[in-house]
């Protein structure tokens, strides 16, 4: 059963850079989860790049940020130490936290269709209940959106 606004986000574990992540250890604080499509691609870097440059900004409103796509966690680690995100990758080659959210959508590329990964942006109140999501996300302007509703989120 995929997500809804306003209720609890079922807990999950999953494979990522820094260990394994568990929902549940996240009790208490908020949580920005983004879905982007593939590592090392211009898209998702300048997303990846602009929650780096927030990093300060979310901390400061109790908000861990945590990206996930399929690829691999080497290729995670790599991504990740190449941009120097501050924030874990989680690696869902199994597509089981895609499916949780809904994320997994058939897409066009050249005349081509194929499964793929809607950008899509989820934010998790410190009661680990879902309070807003952003969907088929546009990269630029997006972190800033995600940062005002995570500082509103934190002073409710």
């Amino acid at each position: 059963m995929a997500i809804a606004i306003d209720s609890p986000v079922t807990d999950f574990s999953a494979p990522a850079t820094g260990g394994e992540f568990n929902l549940a250890a996240y009790k208490g604080r908020q949580l920005v989860i983004y879905f982007y499509p593939k590592d090392n691609t211009p898209g998702c870097t300048t997303q990846g790049q602009g929650f780096r440059d927030s990093h300060q900004a979310f901390a400061a409103a109790n908000t861990v940020v945590v990206g996930v796509s399929r690829d691999s966690l080497k290729t995670h680690e790599n991504f990740k130490a190449k941009q120097g995100f501050a924030f874990e990758l989680i690696s869902d080659k199994d597509e089981a936290v895609c499916g949780l959210f809904d994320v997994i959508k058939l897409k066009k590329l050249y005349g081509k269709e194929y499964l793929g990964i809607d950008r899509s942006t989820f934010l998790i109140d410190k009661d680990g209940v879902l309070r807003q999501e952003w969907r088929g996300v546009k990269v630029p302007g997006h972190v800033d959106e995600v940062l005002a509703a995570a500082q509103a989120l934190n002073k409710a």
